[in-house]
């Protein structure tokens, strides 16, 4: 063995030593959190490792980042097979993967050609930080300094690959082995190395070692680096909650006495996933840019949220595991409070935008609705406007204080049956709160009944027995309160042994449907939008001959679009009604803004920034539209008050779908 291979063995085992060394005590950290299987359906797991994490298919709703990045990513991956055979020359340096054959000429090809693509990519990288200073992309000296050393390492990578190879080709004469193919190296040789076929071969040893050893650098410093992700942003992709489960709230186990702490005050009451979400982290800042809390004015910022969890647990974690009992306070403080405000935790609308945009698959609202359910059900810390809220959902079973027997009063006069009076029906009507009670959308529940009617759809309604589906309680964090009406609704619909509903709210559509089968209640459940598009398409609903001519735009409700992928049917709705022509708004389908009502935000009064349904109103009055189209009760409150604000409610409409189609149907 060379004396070169002996030093090569030595850097090697040391490398990965101190590499194996820095994992083992990183990932060590994570038992400080609960446990929680996420090892369950393998396949589907492998599926969307490589759908996500391998085709980059999230990465690509940025136009610009996007390619950029995923360049960089696939450079990398076509990159090992130069790294490995680099590697394996350190243990004989005559290897070479030239027995491949036609593959070898693949791998030569590949490894130029995106050799290229990376380092104009990495240029481009540090033109967009230091030149253009992207504002998602701030993220302080550190941060900046990080960027640098991670996008320098990986220029030195592709450079000393392209010394090392052009040398390689110099010092044998330009005379390639067969089947290899190298278009940018070999014209580097001629241009580097003409005539200098001795001094090619130490170049060539130069380069080897300096990519090696850039290598080797750059896989130990990934772990104290925000750059940790290259390495556990697939492990978090095949970790993240699966479709059935990816968008509903994981239950607390309320009767289980032995439980002492609801919710999360502090990392380990944070499972170890959401712990590993805080190593995931790219800090690439899309969560935030398309926050609208952030977008506002609002403190609350996903990105940092996620970077507060690991700040924690690098500075809490070892001293428990240590066994430190006293170390300058740090044992004293919490995650909510002292990293987190309460005021970012009640900012949050549970849009869903920063799960549905983390191209690394960042669980974000898991731990800020953990967050907000230690603030009520452990310390009764919340904003005083929702002492009614919960006061009301308690005793009347619905937000507001009105009375639970008058909860059917909206269909005197519409020829709507109870399922007490006759429960032989095919659906369900669930009309919700606002439908039941809100002065403006019962004129939508009316709306869907008259349609229903026309149509000839055989539905029921609950009527006084229909309490709150829950979806305010859980999302503000009073899960107690949450899962005592989602198991009493539960209970009235098996009695009736329910088999499908219909609601024109997402957020009781979202909850029925992805929530219920929690605690025992499984249906089919649909949108108003779903059935009505349904009875356009059979002709089961006729329109009349105008000519009258409309514009509309339609806004997508969060718990519709996001969270449940409906996006066209409102749409096609709309669409088949002559006269009418549809604008889309800048912001629509899933990068659609959010009205600013959700995760109980609908009862909580704006003390920062801007109103965020005065930005969603501004960018629908944008359209010039006729009429502001909705399918959510929330949505249309915010938008009506949007619309007041600005001055437009004599010139601009707000009006659900069902009201639309009614308002054109014979």
């Amino acid at each position: 063995m060379e004396l070169k291979n002996i030093i090569f063995v030595l850097v090697f085992l040391a490398s990965f030593g101190i590499l194996l060394f820095s994992l083992k005590k990183k990932f060590g950290y994570l038992k400080i959190g609960q446990k929680e299987n996420r090892l369950n359906r393998i396949g589907e797991r492998i599926k969307n490792v490589f759908s996500i994490a391998i085709a980059q298919t999230k990465i690509f709703r940025d136009p610009i980042a996007g390619p950029l990045h995923a360049i960089i990513f696939w450079g990398f991956l076509l990159f090992l097979a130069a790294v490995i055979e680099a590697i394996l020359q350190g243990f004989y340096s005559g290897f070479s993967f030239e027995f491949l054959g036609p593959v070898f000429s693949l791998i030569t090809i590949v490894q130029d050609i995106f050799g290229i693509l990376v380092l104009l990519s990495v240029l481009f990288a540090l033109f967009r930080r230091y030149i253009l200073r992207i504002p998602r992309l701030d993220v302080g000296k550190a941060g900046l300094l990080d960027a640098t050393v991670i996008l320098g390492l990986i220029l030195l990578v592709v450079i000393s690959m392209f010394g090392q190879n052009s040398a390689l080709v110099a010092s044998n004469n330009f005379v390639l082995a067969e089947f290899e193919v190298r278009p940018i190296s070999v014209p580097l040789a001629k241009l580097f190395f003409a005539g200098a076929s001795d001094s090619a071969l130490i170049s060539y040893e130069i380069f080897w070692w300096m990519h090696i050893l850039v290598v080797f650098a750059f896989m130990n410093f990934l772990p104290y680096s925000k750059h940790f992700h290259v390495i556990t942003s697939i492990p978090n992709v095949f970790f993240r909650k699966l479709d059935d489960e990816k968008y509903s709230v994981k239950p607390l186990d309320l009767e289980d006495e032995s439980i002492e702490q609801f919710g999360a005050a502090d990392i380990e009451h944070l499972t170890w996933k959401q712990l590993f979400d805080g190593y995931a982290c790219t800090e690439c800042g899309r969560c935030t840019s398309v926050c609208p809390a952030a977008n506002t004015g609002k403190t609350l910022s996903p990105r940092k949220i996620i970077v507060d969890i690991r700040k924690r647990v690098e500075e809490k974690a070892p001293l428990v595991q240590a066994g430190v009992e006293e170390q300058a306070g740090v044992l004293d403080k919490t995650l909510i409070h002292d990293y987190i405000t309460d005021e970012e935790i009640w900012a949050c609308t549970t849009c869903n935008a920063c799960v549905y945009e983390c191209p690394v698959t960042i669980e974000h609202l898991d731990t800020i609705i953990d967050l907000r359910r230690n603030l009520v059900l452990i310390e009764s810390q919340f904003p005083p406007e929702l002492n009614t809220v919960f006061k009301n959902l308690e005793t009347n079973f619905s937000p507001w204080a009105f009375n639970s027997q008058d909860r059917a009063n909206w269909a005197e006069g519409y020829d709507v049956k109870t399922m007490a009076e006759d429960s032989n029906t095919e659906y369900l009507f669930w009309v919700g709160c606002a439908g039941s009670y809100d002065s403006r959308y019962q004129k939508v529940s009316q709306a869907i009944v008259q349609l229903f009617n026309k149509a000839g759809v055989d539905f029921r309604i609950l009527g006084t027995e229909e309490k709150c589906n829950g979806d305010t309680a859980r999302r503000l964090g009073n899960e107690y309160l949450a899962q005592m009406m989602m198991q009493e609704n539960i209970e009235t619909l098996n009695g009736y042994k329910v088999k499908k509903i219909v609601t024109g709210c997402p957020h009781c559509y979202n909850s029925i449907k992805n929530e219920y089968p929690q605690f025992g209640g499984n249906f089919e459940v649909y949108h108003h939008s779903e059935i009505l598009n349904d009875l356009m398409k059979t002709g089961k609903i006729q329109f009349k001959d105008e000519n009258e001519k409309n514009s509309v735009t339609f806004h997508d409700s969060c718990y519709l679009g996001r969270y449940n992928g409906i996006y066209d049917e409102p749409r096609d709705s709309i669409s088949k009604i002559d006269g009418i022509n549809l604008i889309e708004m800048g912001r629509n389908k899933d990068k659609g803004f959010c009205c600013g009502a959700g995760g109980g935000r609908m009862f909580l009064e704006e003390t920062e920034g801007t109103r965020i349904n005065e930005e969603r109103t501004r960018e629908a009055l944008e359209t010039n539209s006729d009429t502001i189209a909705s399918a959510c009760p929330f949505c249309m409150t915010m938008l009506n008050d949007g619309v007041k604000s600005f001055g437009k409610n004599e010139e601009v409409a707000v009006k659900d779908i069902a009201e639309i189609i009614l308002e054109k149907s014979k």
